[in-house]
């Protein structure tokens, strides 16, 4: 028989009992589904790390003070070296390397226009900071030189902040009431969605860092000049293991501590954190496809069963073919295309009911898929393959049937 007429004879087989049809390719249909939408998942919380490791603009290094405690208690005021905007020079002008380095300080506040307010965050920036962090001026302009130096009453916000306060109406120029000040909006920076962490990025203000020192946070008395941390910026391509190094042994020095005293502040490597946290989030999204794929292995057993069922349900149909001229590997590819066809099509229904929950979650929720194609032909191929692996043997039983034993058969 022609594989068309072995196709055509499959489905009128099936059609014959299409309700128990259904329920056997049900394990497939799921098993198949549920790998593409974890596969999915993953691929789409890859992107955006991706994303998120592509906004960090290169090799960067964030320093944060340390809190430090002895016997139990917080240490005296004034006790633990903090880190200032002179150490982000001094690593700038220190250390092998780096590109750009800015000191920060982070505020918090009420910010005001008309009748809309919202509540954000606000960073005081030094001079480089935001180009160290590849934070980019979508509208407006950024500080100039003399604002960063006279704590200046002006404000850059982040796309989240300008869009509960303006909506689509124009920002630039406006005066904006923050705490308890009137300040001026420059410019707007380009949108970077969320952090690694699930922060929103954009739901912030940028000031110069003396404005939020004077204005918001207050001038600290022991330590007027520290603030909260540094980023560094290193040249593409430089040895960050290196880098981390240099910056710890340039900072310990700066500060006077000595081999035995612990640090007094911590380097993060941002890139390391996202990195380390993909190869998590691949580990686990792997893990959660290994499971869904046993689901395709319960299938395929479904499939071998039922076909068991049907070869000695038509034992009397096997044996009239045979007696009629049919030979032994006709009857095996009937069978063999038959269970093909019943786990191709669990493939195919299952990798569109893939699609319309990868699309009902991107919609309802804030995760991200990305369904790769070649796992979906992937999927339908192994699909195809477990009906071939588990319909073999009952094929085969079929095919060895006895013509006359066959038409006995009650």
């Amino acid at each position: 028989m022609k594989l068309l007429q072995l196709f055509s004879v499959a489905l009128t087989a099936l059609r014959v009992n299409l309700l128990r049809s259904m329920l056997t390719m049900l394990g497939i249909i799921i098993g198949v589904s549920a790998v593409i939408i974890m596969v999915s998942l993953g691929a789409g919380a890859q992107e955006q790390i991706e994303q998120q490791l592509e906004n960090l603009g290169g090799s960067v290094f964030i320093i944060f003070n340390n809190s430090r405690r002895s016997g139990g208690a917080s240490t005296g005021a004034g006790s633990v070296k903090k880190l200032t905007t002179v150490d982000a020079d001094y690593l700038k002008s220190q250390v092998p390397g780096v590109e750009a380095a800015a000191a920060a300080l982070r505020g918090s506040g009420q910010i005001v226009f008309g009748n809309m307010n919202w509540r954000t965050n606000i960073d005081g920036v030094a001079i480089g900071y935001l180009a160290a962090r590849s934070w980019e001026i979508a509208d407006g302009r950024s500080f100039s030189p003399s604002e960063w130096t006279s704590a200046a009453k002006v404000a850059i916000l982040g796309e989240t902040v300008r869009a509960e306060l303006f909506g689509e109406g124009a920002s630039i120029g406006q005066m904006v009431r923050i705490s308890n000040f009137n300040a001026r909006i420059i410019g707007i920076v380009s949108p970077k969605g969320q952090s690694a962490n699930g922060i929103d990025l954009d739901d912030r203000i940028f000031m110069p860092i003396e404005t939020v020192r004077k204005r918001i946070q207050g001038i600290r008395k022991y330590n007027p000049k520290a603030v909260d941390w540094l980023t560094v910026k290193m040249f593409d391509g430089y040895d960050m293991n290196f880098a981390k190094e240099d910056i710890l042994n340039a900072l310990r020095a700066r500060m006077k501590i000595g081999p035995n005293q612990e640090d007094s502040f911590t380097v993060k490597n941002l890139s390391e954190m996202y990195e380390a946290r993909a190869k998590t989030t691949q580990i686990f999204n792997s893990l959660l496809t290994s499971v869904a794929s046993v689901s395709l292995l319960v299938g395929g057993i479904g499939i071998m069963n039922i076909m068991l069922v049907s070869v000695t349900e038509r034992t009397r149909e096997i044996g009239l073919r045979m007696a009629v001229g049919a030979k032994s590997s006709h009857i095996l590819s009937q069978f063999l295309v038959e269970a093909t066809t019943l786990c191709g099509l669990g493939g195919a229904i299952g990798v569109f009911l893939a699609g319309v929950v990868v699309a009902i979650l991107e919609v309802y929720t804030e995760h991200t898929a990305v369904i790769e194609y070649h796992i979906v032909l992937i999927s339908l191929g192994f699909s195809a393959l477990i009906g071939v692996f588990f319909g073999y043997y009952p094929a085969l039983k079929a095919s060895r049937l006895q013509p006359i034993d066959a038409l006995r058969h009650e």
